[in-house]
This record gives structure tokens, sequence and C-alpha cells, in this order.
């Protein structure tokens, strides 16, 4: 499918929400269309999903840079 059918069948899908679900329903059609419109490009670029869950666990690395100092003078 190209990129040209694919927004057609976006903007549908937004007209669609819109006028069915108010504009509440509208944003989160675009929201989640943004999102995936993110993870596709990621993967069609050469990305894997296990990368993507992988980008939670960098949370973790700030507990291994060790205890945070306070910053002097201010208590």
């Amino acid at each position: 499918m190209g990129k040209d059918a694919l927004g057609l069948l976006g903007g549908m899908t937004l007209g669609c929400a819109g006028w069915f679900g108010g504009f509440g329903a509208f944003l989160l059609v675009a929201a989640l269309g943004g999102l995936g419109y993110a993870v596709g490009g990621f993967l069609e670029r050469g990305g894997d999903l296990r990368d993507l869950r992988d980008l939670r666990d960098l949370r973790d690395l700030r507990d291994l840079r060790g205890p945070q100092v306070p910053a002097r003078g201010r208590r």
C-alpha cells in the first residue's frame, strides 16, 4: 500500500472518529495513529520490537550510577 493510500485511510479514520465520537475520540485516534506511525517507521528502518521493549529498561540504569549527592547549600 502506498503512502498516499495510507494517508487517505488515516484521514478517513480521523474524520469518522471526529464525526461519530466527537473531539475527544478524534484526539485519541490521532494520538494512537501517531504512535503507530512512529513504531512503524522504527520497524521499517530495521528496528526490532525487542529494542522497543528494552527502552523501558533504561530507567533501571539510573540505579547503577550510585548514590546521589545532594547539592551544597540546600537543605
